[in-house]
């Protein structure tokens, strides 16, 4: 009877109060795992190849390093095992990670710290000092609220796609700004807030809210973020047809002066101290073009009386060449060449604007010299990265 009086009641619903929409469910984990995979298939369907790490496509190097990151998870393996078409998914058991040093006692197959080694953890003639440690450091958390930002990294993709951005390499404090997009270690950042700036040591410094493409935050510094990208060799900022446009405008105006140009070059030598010596490469300044100015390289011994080739040229506005000629000695000095190299009547010259960095690092020098803000970095010849003073 109850149920013949319920069915009667549904059915006599003319106002359609009983009609609920269901509500609509965000995005699940499995679901958002699926669709960052599906863009993997398609780039294969498209290529017939998977991503490479390629850093002149930041698509290509963005799923490269996505690829990567599944290839590593067990779980995730298996979850898009009927889903993974063209069997990219090959995962390998990783060895056992050293968390302790237990662990690492217990991994001693050669016997290395027996007993008679223990003393490595005694440490003699050494002055104890209190570390600083900074007052909050950063660390990524889940983002619980990347639903209302998950369509700009979708939007920014596209974008980039069309040619509607751009990405550059990074060149500058003053280009992380709210709202603007970059590329640190393969995964997209999206800086949502710049916190209140602070001058600490003539430097300025604040606290920043990044978003990160694959679901976490981060409350990291300014300047760290800087420097995370100014080491990181694919780091880039990405930037839409607005700020291409106003950058050159800010870049060059009609009463800069046009002073000369900064290159880099790497030597043709065969003589063996500069053969066998890697990450070699002169960083000089010019006022006339560099083809010009190299033309007779082989005959100088600024150049090491050899023919040299061209990696990077950089036209430079209102700079001064005695201060930039200062700036690059300071900055590289420790890992300035140190050879003799003699001219056609036998006299020794000791050129000193030859360094031995990788080229990323000293590109990203020469933009931080133009920019002016090298006076806050400096050259770990040891990491080969730049740091902060």
């Amino acid at each position: 009877m109850e149920k013949d009086a319920l069915l009667k009641i549904l059915q006599d619903d003319d106002l359609g109060l009983l009609n609920i929409k269901a509500k609509r469910t965000a995005i699940s984990v499995d679901e958002r795992l699926l669709g960052s995979f599906q863009q993997i298939n398609d780039f294969y369907r498209q290529h017939n190849k998977e991503p490479e790490s390629n850093p002149a496509n930041i698509l290509e190097f963005q799923l490269f390093n996505r690829l990567k990151g599944l290839r590593a998870s067990k779980e995730k393996c298996e979850a898009l095992q009927e889903v993974d078409a063209f069997h990219l998914l090959n995962y390998v058991e990783p060895a056992k990670p050293i968390t302790s040093v237990a662990d690492i006692f217990a991994d001693d197959s050669l016997g290395l710290l027996d007993d008679e080694a223990a003393s490595i953890f005694e440490l003699k003639h050494v002055t104890k000092s209190p570390m600083v440690m900074p007052e909050k450091i950063a660390q990524r958390k889940l983002c619980k609220d990347f639903d209302q930002f998950e369509h700009l990294f979708k939007q920014c993709h596209s974008e980039l796609t069309a040619g509607i951005r751009e990405a550059r390499q990074f060149s500058g404090e003053q280009q992380i700004q709210p709202g603007h997009f970059f590329v640190l270690h393969g995964i997209m950042v999206y800086v949502s807030e710049v916190g209140e700036k602070e001058m600490k040591n003539s430097k300025v410094n604040a606290r920043l809210r990044c978003i990160f493409e694959n679901g976490t935050e981060s409350n990291m510094l300014l300047r760290s973020l800087a420097t995370e990208l100014y080491k990181d060799e694919t780091g880039r900022r990405i930037l839409d047809h607005n700020e291409k446009a106003l950058e050159a405008l800010e870049q060059i105006k009609a009463d800069d002066e046009k002073t000369g140009y900064l290159y880099v070059l790497k030597s043709l030598s065969q003589a063996p101290e500069i053969v066998n010596t890697n990450n070699l490469y002169k960083i000089g300044y010019s006022t006339t073009p560099v083809q010009e100015r190299i033309k007779n390289a082989a005959e100088e011994p600024t150049y090491l009386m050899a023919p040299v080739k061209v990696i990077s040229v950089f036209e430079c506005y209102n700079l001064n060449p005695q201060k930039f000629e200062l700036l690059l000695h300071t900055f590289f000095g420790d890992s300035c060449l140190n050879v003799d190299v003699f001219d056609a009547n036998g006299k020794r010259f000791s050129p000193r604007e030859w360094f031995i960095a990788p080229i990323n690092i000293i590109e990203a020098a020469a933009q931080l010299i133009i920019n002016g803000e090298i006076i806050h970095y400096r050259f770990d010849k040891l990491m080969h990265e730049i740091v902060e003073r």
